[in-house]
């Protein structure tokens, strides 16, 4: 089996989900207690990668991201490297393309909450900042959990958007999902079966975990 995919695997699903947590929280609160133009325009376009097939997301950011592309262009003058076929360039890909798996349930979690509460929050003096922090974030711990889990397993599951971008490099681009294609293609049926068996105790884990989150916190 091959356990540097399944690291690789696990170490991007990881990065990209505490990336994606601290991003999306103030989007997911923006989108949930703001009004302003445009809103639904915005929404659409973060939730763009739910209905795009992952191979037409992975070529617009190869295009964005490659040696005449403008972010490949500026990371390129920054620090000399590419960006296509790095660790950090599927960690961007990936990102991008798990966004909405991350904004949904914690635009939800928030929305639930009684708008009550951020009215006492504000009566006793606390700024939008510090309500969102000790009054929003505390309450939505379940949503908040939902949506870490739903963008890890989204991440490791990952295989179109991550194979246009990084290619298949062993211990620095090469995933699961793309060792499992490449033992099909050589036949090596084995090695296949026994790294996608590797997924099913990973997700299925998870998806108990986000059960007893619907449970305790009714997300």
């Amino acid at each position: 089996m091959d356990y540097l995919a399944l690291y690789v695997t696990l170490k991007l699903a990881f990065v990209t989900t505490v990336f994606l947590i601290v991003l999306a929280a103030p989007i997911a609160y923006a989108l949930a207690y703001f009004r302003f133009p445009g809103k639904s325009l915005l929404e659409a376009f973060i939730y763009l990668p739910m209905a795009l097939p992952p191979t037409a997301i992975g070529f617009y950011l190869l295009m964005v991201m490659g040696p005449k592309g403008f972010a490949g262009k500026a990371w390129g003058f920054l620090t000399g490297d590419s960006l296509l076929f790095t660790f950090i360039g599927i960690t961007i890909a990936s990102i991008i393309y798990s966004i909405p798996f991350a904004v949904q349930p914690m635009k939800a979690a928030f929305a639930k909450i009684d708008r009550r509460l951020l009215d006492a929050a504000y009566v006793l003096g606390l700024s939008k900042r510090a309500a969102f922090l000790r009054v929003i974030i505390p309450n939505s711990l379940g949503g908040i959990a939902a949506s870490a889990i739903l963008v890890f397993l989204h991440s490791i599951g990952a295989f179109g958007v991550l194979l246009m971008v990084g290619g298949s490099i062993p211990g620095e681009t090469k995933v699961a999902s793309i060792a499992i294609y490449e033992a099909v293609e050589t036949m090596n049926y084995r090695a296949a079966g026994m790294i996608a068996l590797s997924f099913i105790p990973i997700s299925y884990a998870f998806l108990l975990l986000i059960n007893k989150l619907n449970e305790d916190y009714r997300i």
